[in-house]
């Protein structure tokens, strides 16, 4: 049985789209998005089919919906906690993966990847981490993207500089890679793993 949702709401939808969604509700009350209203509800519907041919007219990547896997962006220089990572990631099997080891590679791969979490280490060779937060905040396209820091420095005044700058999150090294794995799901609003 195939878990697919088939009809989706605004809010789905727009997460789906990496838009807000009032441009999915404009885009539906406008009529460029097809779907329907739930009988004796103000509460706009859209079936997959549709919302899936707006991507396709709309340029929006539609690998969100065919997979439905969430798309996760690690940034960090260690290589061995990104290999780590990944692979705690990637065995959840609702995470798609891509990885970066620095602050430029970084940017380039937020707007071509476009993931839902960027997983990003703070103390990075080139740029700062802070510095990475504010350039995906400055694009409203990415408006959606969580972003969660990771670092072993624990001053309270950069943190709540961090959080200024636009991460949703900050985890401090070292951490159970189970805990950010919860933190990520929360952040996506998706279930936590069941561990056994």
């Amino acid at each position: 049985m195939s878990m697919t949702k088939t009809v989706f709401t605004t809010g789905e939808a727009a997460k789906i789209c990496k838009v807000s969604q009032q441009t999915i509700i404009r885009c539906f009350d406008n009529g460029t998005l097809k779907g329907f209203r739930v009988p004796g509800s103000r509460f706009r519907r859209i079936p997959r089919d549709q919302l899936f041919a707006f991507m396709k007219d709309n340029g929006i990547p539609t690998d969100a919906l065919e997979s439905g896997k969430r798309k996760v962006l690690i940034v960090d220089d260690d290589e061995e906690l990104v290999e780590l990572l990944q692979d705690v990631f990637e065995r959840d099997g609702r995470f798609e993966i891509r990885t970066a080891n620095n602050g430029f590679d970084a940017g380039m791969y937020v707007k071509e990847f476009r993931p839902d979490l960027v997983v990003l280490d703070v103390m990075l060779p080139d740029i700062n981490g802070k510095e990475v937060c504010q350039r995906v905040r400055s694009d409203s396209s990415l408006e959606s993207v969580k972003i969660i820091c990771i670092s072993g420095m624990v001053e309270q005044d950069k943190i709540a500089d961090l959080r200024e700058a636009g991460a949703n999150d900050f985890i401090h090294k070292p951490f159970t890679v189970d805990r950010l794995l919860d933190r990520a799901c929360d952040l996506l609003e998706i279930e936590r793993p069941v561990t056994g």
